[in-house]
């Protein structure tokens, strides 16, 4: 076992792993950390994380805590963000390019400007590449991201009139399907399911072991059960409350009773075609 720290490179950003080494870190500590590509800044999320070394072989590990010099370097690489990011959309106005630039980073090393953006299609970027390079003075590297991780950079209000999870605290992305929402009884409107970003809510993910359990324990709809009322047939699960809703019908009478799912028995050959 070694322990590490998890980072993220900016706040709310995907988190990382490196080497702890003797370092006397704290959660919200700056450091300076090597990467594949050069040193850079970043801020400790979490402190003495035990990981099996067979996990992450190649982890690299702290330069130094950020000193204000640092901190200072940092802050002066993104003095001019706003401004640099207009002109990086001006210039990618005028080549009318199929892109949308959704925010620009400053590597801590400096003499370059990493660009992220978003496109549905290959895009020629020679003649963009050669007049940013002119214009910014410095080295550009572009690099294409999704529509998740864009949400996530810029931030917007979900349905639930709080920040979108994935930019208020949520350091990577779940995997998400459109079972998760069958599971839980949900509309299967776009509309009603999607996030800013266009894709399935990464909330569906939350509660989904819950429901995929508890479904497990309720009959099928449409099944016939047995109930303490009477052999009938369910039209409604409501999962929270454990309870089913049952179609009896005798005496030429049909009524809708609830009861407990423990109380409700699926008939044999319910049991055979649900399997």
């Amino acid at each position: 076992m070694q322990k590490v720290i998890a980072v993220n490179f900016r706040r709310g950003g995907k988190v990382y792993y490196f080497k702890q080494g003797d370092f006397d870190i704290k959660p919200r500590d700056i450091v300076i950390v090597d990467t594949a590509k050069s040193q850079e800044l970043a801020y400790v999320v979490k402190t003495n994380i035990e990981v099996d070394e067979k996990d992450y072989p190649d982890l690299k590990g702290i330069v130094r805590i950020a000193t204000d010099k640092d901190i200072e370097r940092h802050n002066n690489l993104y003095k001019d963000y706003d401004a640099t990011l207009k002109q990086v959309k001006d210039i990618v106005a005028k080549y009318e390019l199929d892109m949308k630039v959704c925010d620009i980073e400053f590597p801590f090393e400096g003499g370059k400007i990493v660009i992220n953006f978003t496109s549905d299609n290959r895009v020629d970027f020679r003649e963009l590449v050669k007049e940013l390079a002119s214009t910014l003075h410095s080295r550009i590297e572009l690099r294409q991201i999704g529509v998740r991780d864009q949400a996530k950079n810029i931030g917007a209000l979900g349905v639930c009139g709080k920040e979108c999870c994935c930019k208020e605290y949520l350091s990577d992305f779940d995997k998400v399907s459109i079972k998760m929402a069958k599971n839980q009884n949900l509309s299967l409107n776009p509309t009603k399911i999607s996030g800013m970003c266009g894709r399935l809510m990464c909330c569906l993910a939350y509660e989904n072991d819950f429901y995929a359990e508890q479904n497990k324990l309720m009959p099928k709809i449409n099944s016939r059960v047995s109930t303490p009322s009477g052999v009938g047939q369910v039209i409604y699960n409501d999962i929270l409350k454990g309870e089913v809703s049952v179609r009896l019908e005798k005496d030429d009478m049909v009524k809708i009773e609830q009861f407990s799912f423990k109380d409700v028995k699926q008939l044999e050959k319910e049991k055979n075609e649900k399997k």
